[in-house]
């Protein structure tokens, strides 16, 4: 009789050891926040970007392929950051006065640095260096 006995217990020592990894596995998702919302690549320096006619007082652009996101704060001030939420990795989807936004779980950043003002992300999105050359902003 210990023989069926000591077959049981190796059966549940094995659902309890899948249990714990499946729980671990859980646990492990990271929506602490800090992930990375570095782009790929930056552009490279001197890449037209973007016409600055195009960049609205108080709002910005996004430009998908890039994965950048430009602003313009105030008139004549120009900022750059990639455009991948630094909470889970999300494309930002809108850019307004409000802020820029990320449709995944609400996180909103500055338009004027990138940092997170409301929603889950704690960590700033990236700055990206651009410069104005003849109307059009440019990498710098």
């Amino acid at each position: 009789m210990s023989a069926p006995l000591a077959s049981r217990r190796i059966v549940f020592q094995g659902l309890g050891a899948l249990g714990v990894a499946a729980a671990l596995a859980a646990c492990g998702g990271g929506d602490d926040g800090g992930g990375s919302g570095s782009a790929s690549e930056a552009p490279e320096t001197g890449a037209s970007l973007a016409a600055t006619s195009e960049v609205p007082v108080g709002g910005g652009i996004i430009l998908a392929d890039q994965k950048l996101v430009i602003t313009q704060p105030t008139e004549g001030t120009f900022k750059a950051f990639t455009s991948v939420c630094t909470h889970q990795g999300s494309p930002l989807d809108g850019v307004s006065e409000a802020g820029i936004t990320c449709p995944l779980h609400g996180s909103v950043f500055s338009i004027a640095d990138g940092s997170p003002e409301s929603g889950p992300a704690t960590q700033p999105l990236a700055e990206v260096q651009v410069r104005v050359e003849d109307g059009q902003l440019v990498a710098a």
